[in-house]
């Protein structure tokens, strides 16, 4: 089905020549490297959230005064973002156990590598 549209030149090289996407040669790594970084860029998102909600815990706590009320809600909410990080870390710890026990190396979920047929140079 690829074959339809002809030649596919790489977007990145004009915009960044020197990012991974641009260097990217065999057909599909582009979108191996693609879903990598959003990946990345959602576990930052995550980081700097919770990092937000410790500062906002913070603050609830120094308001709070004598309100019992008011001391839970900002406990709370420094136990789910600590909770959140505490998942998002551990799904990469998940993910390097099942890669070392499934496939003998422990970045093989982490940072996959797809084998595949070299597309012919022209």
């Amino acid at each position: 089905m690829i074959f339809q549209f002809g030649n596919i030149t790489n977007p990145f090289k004009s915009i960044n020549p020197a990012s991974p996407l641009a260097q990217a040669a065999d057909q599909g790594q582009g979108l191996l490297i693609l879903s990598n970084s959003l990946l990345k860029f959602a576990i930052l998102m995550a980081g700097i959230y919770a990092f937000w909600n410790f500062i906002a815990a913070g603050y609830g706590f120094m308001s709070a005064g004598e309100d019992a009320k008011a001391v839970g809600k900002a406990w709370s909410k420094f136990t789910q973002s600590l909770l959140g990080l505490v998942f998002v870390a551990g799904s990469f710890v998940l993910a390097a156990i099942f890669g070392l026990l499934i496939f003998g190396d422990a970045r093989a979920i982490i940072s996959p590598t797809i084998f595949g047929p070299i597309a012919p140079t022209p």
